[in-house]
């Protein structure tokens, strides 16, 4: 009996675990059905998108004006079957950002269909599209339909004020910013500092500087605030305006912090008044603001385009004084300022020892100095090395920048043919960087100069395949080179172009 008991029990439990082996597997049948069906959906979506794109574009292209692109929508059959969705209409409106009649003729079609609504992101986009186009009658036309829908946040009345101002017409902003209650926002600290950054990012200080005072009677501000008035004092050039500012900031029961002084600071240094960037220094200590990297970056590398090597030098000291720790950028201007003080042997031990010490890592930049200094100094053998570390070490990768004191070195040795073929290959097939404006006239201009006019030649003509506009005097110096070579050919087109320019 138990016998007959435990083979059923078997048989029962192998039949349990073949139905449930067969559960499992529709299971996955039907999960892979579902998945299948999801990428077919998926993939036609995309192929929906992308029709959809390209006969609206072509539509778009039709009119002249937003209103004869908005009849030519509405009477093309083609454009009646369109399943419009947001993510076609942000593609259309990024398509046209440029574009403001086919952006607006688009967005104003699509409102009018029944079955869509545009997204706030879309009403951004129109409104920044709209505001960089100066089309300022539609840009209030717009935000009046948004302020209708409920869409308009803080967000897009900065954008709205930016494009005012931005167009010369800062009464405007001002008017965006007396309206936001109606609007449904408020009057507030934030809203405040954000009207007075526009105005003073376009250099409407003294404006802002008026509406801040009659503003400050019901709105508090805060250091953010007084700290947006000493930049646009600084942008202005007015500096002594922003030293009042920081005593005015006081009044107010706010401290000033280390982006207060080193705004001024920068100031100064770009006026090389360098007494009164040390007054300063002594002023953010006293008071608690102790400076930071970025500021003794500010102050040597002022130092350093002054020329007055010895006193950017003695930054570092001051620096470590203060127990501020250098960083990427402060090393990159240190050794910049020793190779302009011809100490090129410091400058390698900073880069070698000091910036492994301090654990700080070098960028592109770091390498570039150092690769120009060397080549600066004919050192071309170390500056290739500096060049093979950066490869190896895999911290950044080189960029244009990296090999322009490399060409130059090549013409100044004369070593053209070889060299400078090997530094060409490397920077288009080996790091895959192409030539911008900078570097093709580097190129033609030494080429001429070495009389390799063939191949100066050359590489103007892979510039113009590239769609990069050579400089006129690009143009003149190669013209004058291959007529004296006789390339009868190459004048014509040279000329040609010329002409055109």
């Amino acid at each position: 009996m138990q016998s007959i008991y435990r083979a059923i029990s078997q048989d029962s439990a192998s039949l349990c675990c073949k139905v449930l082996v067969f559960k499992s597997c529709c299971s996955q049948l039907v999960s892979s059905h579902c998945v299948g069906a999801r990428e077919f959906r998926h993939k036609e979506q995309c192929l929906d998108l992308t029709k959809y794109t390209d006969i609206l574009i072509a539509k778009a292209s039709e009119g002249n004006s937003d209103q004869d692109i908005l009849r030519s929508l509405f009477n093309d059959p083609a454009c009646d079957g369109i399943r419009l969705s947001q993510k076609l209409i942000q593609r259309l409106l990024h398509r046209f950002k440029d574009d403001w009649r086919s952006a607006l003729g688009i967005f104003k079609w699509a409102s009018l269909q029944s079955s869509f609504r545009h997204s706030p992101e879309s009403y951004d986009m129109m409104v920044d599209i709209l505001g960089k186009m100066k089309q300022m009658e539609n840009l209030r036309d717009l935000l009046e339909e948004m302020h209708e829908a409920g869409l308009v946040t803080l967000n897009t009345v900065a954008k709205v004020m930016r494009r005012f101002a931005g167009a010369g017409q800062w009464e405007d902003a001002v008017k965006i910013f007396d309206d936001l209650q109606d609007l449904g926002l408020e009057k507030n600290t934030e809203s405040m500092n954000l009207l007075l950054d526009t105005l003073c990012k376009e250099e409407f200080v003294e404006q802002a500087r008026e509406i801040f005072l009659e503003l400050k009677q019901h709105i508090a501000p805060d250091a953010y605030t007084f700290n947006i008035l000493i930049h646009g004092w600084c942008k202005v050039r007015r500096v002594d305006e922003a030293q009042w500012t920081i005593q005015e900031m006081k009044g107010h029961g706010c401290h000033p912090c280390v982006i207060s002084y080193s705004t001024i600071i920068r100031c100064y240094c770009q006026e090389q008044n360098f007494g009164r960037v040390y007054e300063l220094l002594d002023e953010m200590q006293a008071h608690g603001s102790s400076p930071n990297v970025v500021t003794f970056t500010t102050i040597m590398s002022a130092l350093a385009k002054a020329e007055k090597i010895e006193e950017a030098l003695q930054v570092v000291e001051r620096m470590r004084s203060v127990g501020c720790k250098p960083d990427t950028l402060f090393y990159n201007s240190f050794i910049y300022t020793l190779g302009r003080a011809g100490k090129v042997d410091d400058a390698t031990f900073v880069f070698k020892v000091m910036m492994p010490s301090d654990g700080v890592v070098p960028n592109t930049s770091t390498y570039n100095s150092m690769i120009s200094m060397f080549c600066h100094y004919a050192q071309k053998s170390r500056a290739f090395e500096i060049l093979q570390e950066m490869e190896h070490a895999g911290l950044c990768k080189p960029d244009l920048q990296t090999y322009h004191p490399m060409i130059k070195l090549c013409f100044k040795t004369g070593k053209i043919d070889s060299l400078l073929k090997d530094i060409l290959n490397d920077m288009v097939n080996k790091h895959h960087l192409g030539l911008d404006i900078s570097t093709y006239t580097l190129l033609i201009h030494g080429l001429c100069r070495a009389d390799r006019c063939n191949w100066a030649y050359s590489l103007f003509e892979d510039m113009i395949d590239q769609d990069v506009k050579p400089r006129f005097k690009t143009c003149r110096l190669l013209l004058d080179e291959v007529k004296q070579k006789n390339m009868f050919e190459a004048s014509e087109k040279i000329e040609h172009l010329m002409k055109k320019m």
